[in-house]
């Protein structure tokens, strides 16, 4: 199977936007329409009405909009090779390099077919005209550029250094009875024993050897059951889990380790006190664009332990999601008293396998 790119980590080494992208021409026309509105309204008077003036410039100043944003589109790959400096001087003399030629080019235009009207200002005016306002705003876009780029890539820096906080989180009483658990069934049952061996180590790969920001839902389910069935050897049948997520797109990406450090919340905190266990459910559903994905558990009325793993496993996991969705509503927490369970919601963004 074919890793898929991640997203995450691209994004936060490219310097440029994607002007390949529908949300950035929209962005780009926008700002040209206000770039001549405010042209417009500067320029015209009793000799040259609002309006015409309007649809003179709007035409000029869409047309360098576009072709640049073209321009760039296609190279954008080659600028990025560069290093961030040196992208954003090429790219501002790829911007202006455009403008003068749709300047000449328009000049010349309405000389070859007699509509020099259109453009009543000398060549050489015209041209350092275009190259004067295009200067301004080309600088100034390419500096809000550089400065969301830079945002950006704090963010997924922030996002990876969470990951790295919670992969860090593995608690030492679990690895403890883990290899007192595997200790024991070397003598009584070795192939069993060997079975655990190997999930211990692909828990523990999981949690270790990844830097991802993003994992497939499958990925996860499959994170979390190794974690059940080494816990389902020492708890035995006080644990039971039940998996209600038939009919998920399991290739739908989530930000990593969220599904397994629930779960171990659920058992630590939840199963281990209860005399006689009982039933973590892991539900998801498809409500629209959007998944849902709950973790619940039975509390022990009275028997609590220490929070303080729960509490930074939860706010690590908020924290993230907040990043990853920009909504404070992906993590929810309902407590009943007798019951504990988190809901994640977040949209679907599955990739190709």
């Amino acid at each position: 199977m074919i890793a898929a790119r991640d997203p995450d980590k691209e994004s936060s080494q490219a310097y440029l936007p994607d002007f390949c992208a529908a949300s950035t021409l929209f962005i780009v026309v926008l700002v040209a329409a206000l770039v001549a509105i405010i042209l417009a309204l500067a320029s015209h008077d009793s000799e040259h009405p609002f309006l015409i003036e309007l649809s003179k410039t709007s035409f000029f100043v869409l047309w360098n909009a576009l072709l640049g944003t073209v321009v760039m589109c296609q190279l954008r790959p080659y600028l990025e090779k560069t290093g961030p400096a040196r992208a954003f001087v090429l790219g501002f003399v790829v911007l202006e390099a455009v403008c003068l030629v749709v300047a000449e080019g328009a000049w010349q235009l309405t000389r070859i077919f007699g509509q020099s009207a259109i453009i009543d200002s000398s060549h050489t005016y015209f041209i350092l005209h275009t190259f004067a306002i295009s200067s301004i705003v080309i600088a100034l876009a390419m500096r809000y550029l550089y400065i969301s780029s830079e945002w950006r890539r704090s963010i997924v820096l922030e996002a990876q250094s969470r990951i790295s906080a919670l992969q860090a989180l593995i608690r030492p009483h679990f690895l403890f009875n883990s290899m007192n658990t595997i200790a024991s069934l070397t003598r009584t049952d070795p192939a069993r024993a060997e079975e655990a061996v190997e999930d211990l180590s692909d828990l523990l790969r999981a949690n270790l050897g990844g830097s991802s920001n993003r994992s497939s839902l499958k990925q996860e389910f499959e994170t979390a059951a190794i974690y059940q069935r080494i816990e389902k050897l020492r708890l035995g049948d006080r644990l039971q889990v039940k998996w209600d997520i038939a009919g998920l797109p399991l290739r739908s990406r989530i930000p990593s380790l969220t599904i397994q450090p629930l779960l171990e919340n659920a058992i630590y905190h939840g199963i281990e006190l209860l005399p006689d266990g009982g039933e973590v459910v892991v539900k998801g559903r498809v409500l629209d664009d959007q998944l849902e994905i709950s973790v619940s558990n039975p509390v022990a009325v009275g028997e609590k332990r220490s929070s303080g793993g729960n509490k930074m496993a939860m706010a690590n996991i908020r924290q993230r999601f907040e990043l990853a969705y920009g909504s404070s509503d992906a993590v929810r927490i309902d407590d009943t008293g007798d019951h504990y369970t988190v809901t994640l919601r977040f949209p679907i963004d599955e990739v190709a396998e």
